[in-house]
């Protein structure tokens, strides 16, 4: 299982991770992992190179965990693709079940 969580305050991104694999199908066929990797990936890049929005990121090497958090208080730009991040998880969540996928919010 993919185990999501998106940190808040005030309304306000504070960062997210991403952790684990979906095991929707054996390695290399898991669509359900290979979507959310995209969007969690795309997102991360997106940040990156469209905003300029300071964050602290930890990628495993090996694949199954990504995490940014965003230490100060995030633009309309970043909080932008933070809903489209969101809202792609929880589409995919509703095509696939919650035995694949688990998004929590968390206020901090």
């Amino acid at each position: 299982m993919i185990i999501i969580t998106v940190w808040k305050s005030d309304n306000q991104y504070r960062g997210f991770s991403f952790e684990g694999h979906a095991e929707y199908r054996p390695y290399g066929e898991d669509i359900v992992c290979a979507a959310v990797s995209a969007l969690a990936l795309n997102a991360a890049n997106s940040i990156e190179s469209l905003t300029d929005d300071f964050f602290e990121q930890e990628l495993s090497e090996d694949g199954g965990y990504l995490k940014m958090i965003f230490p100060d208080e995030v633009g309309e730009k970043t909080s932008l693709l933070m809903d489209s991040l969101v809202l792609g998880i929880r589409s995919i969540q509703e095509e696939y079940g919650n035995e694949y996928l688990n998004l929590t919010f968390k206020e901090v």
